[in-house]
């Protein structure tokens, strides 16, 4: 496969995991899913889907069992969400107080969960800022919830709240506007109130 320039380390295929970041034709990819399939007959590979974080595109895509790939060196630094300006998304690095900017449709599905002065950890590639992960649990808080059935509260039954940051989240019974409730971000499910 050549070499390969520093920073960039390689590994093989039979090493992928859920979350693996690799280099493929000069892109960043994060693996999604992979499967390690061994045929009665040929060489064994493994399928992989994978999300690009540059364009966000989704391919499925096989590599040859043992091959070598190259992984993206993708770095990580937290910095804080501090505003929305336009249609772009602000973060601040705390301590050199310099900028990195996301377009909406880098931070996607994600927004419903952004609250300025969060903490998250930015995605750096090459230098480029390519992606961002949230914190697992984020403290919200109810604005909008039907009132709960008087007696209904032990039956264990949900509603929808609507919670500051525009999303809305199933609710149990005796949750109330103005409540602050922690999220899991990753499934957007009620944790627990505040």
């Amino acid at each position: 496969m050549g070499t390969f320039s520093s920073g960039i380390v390689a590994f093989s295929s039979n090493d992928i995991k859920v979350g693996s970041n690799i280099e493929v034709d000069g892109a960043p990819w994060r693996v999604l899913e992979f499967l390690h399939v061994k045929p009665g007959k040929g060489a064994a590979f493994v399928r992989t889907k994978m999300r690009n974080y540059v364009n966000g595109n989704v391919v499925e895509k096989t590599f040859r069992a043992g091959s070598t790939l190259a992984e993206a060196d993708i770095m990580k630094e937290t910095k804080q969400y501090t505003y929305k300006d336009g249609s772009q998304f602000v973060f601040m690095d705390l301590s050199s107080y310099e900028e990195a900017r996301l377009n909406e449709s880098d931070v996607g599905d994600k927004k419903k969960w952004l609250k300025e002065g969060m903490d998250c950890n930015v995605l750096l590639w090459n230098g480029k800022v390519i992606d961002f992960e949230l914190p697992i649990t984020v403290k919200v808080t109810v604005v909008e919830a039907d009132p709960g059935l008087k007696g209904d509260t032990a039956s264990g039954g949900s509603k929808p709240a609507k919670v500051d940051t525009g999303a809305t989240v199933n609710v149990p019974l005796f949750v109330n506007t103005g409540d602050e409730i922690l999220v899991d971000t990753r499934t957007g499910e009620y944790m627990s109130r505040a």
